[in-house]
């Protein structure tokens, strides 16, 4: 009965492990029940799933999910924010969470697929802006030399009109 337990919590997290874009590993030592509980609420808010787990179980897990990288950051007593949209929001969350309410949570490190995060890289994905600004920023710059590209031939074309429109004015008056 316990090891089917066991099986059903690997599973269990093999499959978040499996859906999600970003897994970060904390650790919550010094936090109390209360502070937990705020932060999950305020994560499950942002779409944001955060559990604590058994490092062996999640080391089984993240291996059968393909994210055997995330073993090396399961040392201690560890949780994880487990982020299903934008990479950046589970950062940023936890980030600023650790920012206002002063807790002890420390974050280790993450995992994008194929890719370990140090706790360094998880801060500097924190302060990207959302991926949407992004794109826009780079279609803005596709966009620029096409715009100069119209103006300059637009220009010339009007030049051209003007010349033309001041010989025929020179032919017919004189």
């Amino acid at each position: 009965m316990i090891r089917q337990k066991k099986e059903e919590s690997v599973r269990k997290i093999q499959d978040m492990l499996s859906n999600s874009t970003i897994a970060i590993v904390t650790d919550y030592r010094g936090m109390t029940v209360g502070d937990l509980a705020k932060l999950r609420r305020q994560l499950k808010d942002a779409g944001i799933e955060y559990r604590v787990v058994k490092n062996t179980m999640a080391a089984l897990a993240a291996q059968n999910s393909g994210r055997g990288e995330l073993k090396e950051l399961l040392t201690g007593p560890s949780a994880m924010a487990l982020g299903y949209g934008e990479v950046n929001e589970p950062a940023k969350a936890l980030t600023e969470y650790i920012r206002t309410n002063r807790v002890p949570l420390s974050i280790k490190g993450g995992a994008l697929p194929g890719r370990l995060l140090t706790a360094q890289d998880v801060s500097a994905i924190s302060s990207l802006p959302p991926r949407a600004y992004l794109v826009a920023q780079v279609l803005r710059q596709m966009q620029s030399p096409l715009y100069s590209l119209v103006g300059v031939l637009s220009a010339e074309l009007t030049a051209l009109a003007r010349v033309l429109q001041a010989r025929k004015q020179q032919l017919e008056g004189g």
